[in-house]
């Protein structure tokens, strides 16, 4: 039998071969396809559970921030590999219950058990890096993967759009679940990163009380706050633009998936260069300007939406510069606050990520709560809490 705990020293030359970085890259990316990839799909599922389809959503960030906090202290404590072999195997029964899910209670206790596994690919990931790499090189490698990772998030509208033209929304859980499997393969390539003489030798409860000394770091806090309030913003984006693009402003689903795709481009040309731009300027400079810039295209959004001018290009173009910023905000933000506690990598990105994908579920309530049938619900969340991203952006210290 093999042995998931084997290749316990750090890789050396692995980390940095084309195979690692693909495979780190794909962890990150299960989050985004997991939801990108139904989103043309939603009115549709809509009308056939006869629920609110928004709440798959809900329903999968609850279950990926809460299961979070669990599987961090068990990868401080047995290494990164094995949670992500039993993670990826969650998500693959998960993504087969949601396929053959016939309502709408189903579908969202098994979008939530799909969370429970999926969770673990982006959480490990970014710890795995912080395992191997200093803040700095941490920042690049995290931009690179972001550039790879992209990927997802662009071809997952497109493919679902095009796949429920000719065949039912079940089809896309079912390709969920063939992803899944390949990647869960995958792992046998990947090394472990955390040697036996780094891990945490208290108990797994006692692990948990990494989460109070981390809550009460004020340097981690502040990297992990302001990510968490840009992407409160990032999910009323995703959650909400199906709404705006297709029910109000009739745009047709399979045509859905280019103006989603528009925005990771241009994430991804944002961390190609800012993969430069950390090795000449602080990361802390570099989160800044991006979540200023950022906010000021949110506030152009709120106010020409209130004005009810530009129409659907105006929407357009405004997110776009909001979204791509996300290529700086996330890696510089990740670098750092990992940077500020790493004895503790994997409870501190469990903890990061809890709050950074939980961030969604406030963004879905939100507009549940306030929707008005207009593309205003959607503006005015982006822009608040952006606004807050910069609030939070402009007290943290810049280490030399």
């Amino acid at each position: 039998m093999l042995n998931l705990q084997a290749q316990t020293q750090p890789a050396t030359v692995k980390k940095n071969g084309l195979s690692f970085v693909l495979i780190l890259s794909a962890l990150m990316a299960v989050t985004s396809l997991s939801t990108d990839i139904y989103l043309p799909a939603m009115p549709i599922m809509a009308k056939d559970l006869q629920g609110d389809a928004e709440l798959t959503i809900t329903g999968f960030l609850i279950g990926f921030c809460i299961a979070q906090l669990i599987w961090g202290p068990i990868s401080d404590r047995f290494g990164r590999r094995l949670p992500l072999f039993i993670g990826l195997g969650l998500f693959v029964i998960g993504s087969v219950g949601c396929a053959l899910s016939t309502d709408i209670v189903e579908i969202i206790f098994w979008r939530v058990f799909q969370a429970l596994g999926a969770c673990t690919g982006p959480m490990l990931a970014r710890a795995m890096i912080r395992d191997l790499f200093s803040r700095t090189r941490a920042a690049q490698m995290l931009s690179t993967l972001m550039i790879i990772m992209a990927i997802a998030p662009i071809a997952g509208p497109l493919i679902g759009g095009q796949m429920i033209r000719v065949t039912s929304w079940h089809a896309i859980f079912w390709l969920l679940a063939i992803i899944g499997t390949v990647m869960l393969i995958s792992l046998f390539w990947l090394p472990e990163t955390l040697p036996e003489e780094k891990r945490s030798h208290a108990s797994v409860t006692g692990a948990f009380r990494n989460y109070y000394a981390l809550l009460a770091n004020a340097s981690y806090m502040r990297f992990t706050l302001c990510l968490t309030f840009y992407y409160v913003a990032a999910y009323a984006f995703i959650t909400g633009s199906p709404f705006v693009y297709i029910t109000y402003f009739g745009v047709d689903p399979q045509h859905y998936g280019w103006l989603f795709a528009v925005n990771v481009v241009g994430l991804m040309v944002v961390s190609m260069v800012n993969r430069r731009l950390v090795h000449r300027y602080p990361l802390e400079v570099l989160l800044r300007i991006a979540v200023f810039v950022a906010t000021l295209s949110a506030l152009a959004l709120a106010i020409t939406t209130a004005l009810n001018v530009g129409g659907i290009t105006v929407i357009v173009g405004t997110v776009f510069v909001f979204f791509s910023m996300n290529g700086i905000i996330a890696a510089t933000s990740t670098a750092c606050a990992l940077d500020a506690v790493p004895n503790v990598a994997g409870s501190a990105s469990a903890l990061m990520g809890a709050l950074q994908y939980g961030s969604g579920i406030i963004s879905s309530l939100l507009l549940a709560l306030f929707s008005d049938g207009t593309p205003w619900t959607m503006s005015w969340i982006i822009a608040v809490f952006t606004a807050a991203s910069a609030l939070m952006a402009l007290t943290v210290q810049v280490k030399k």
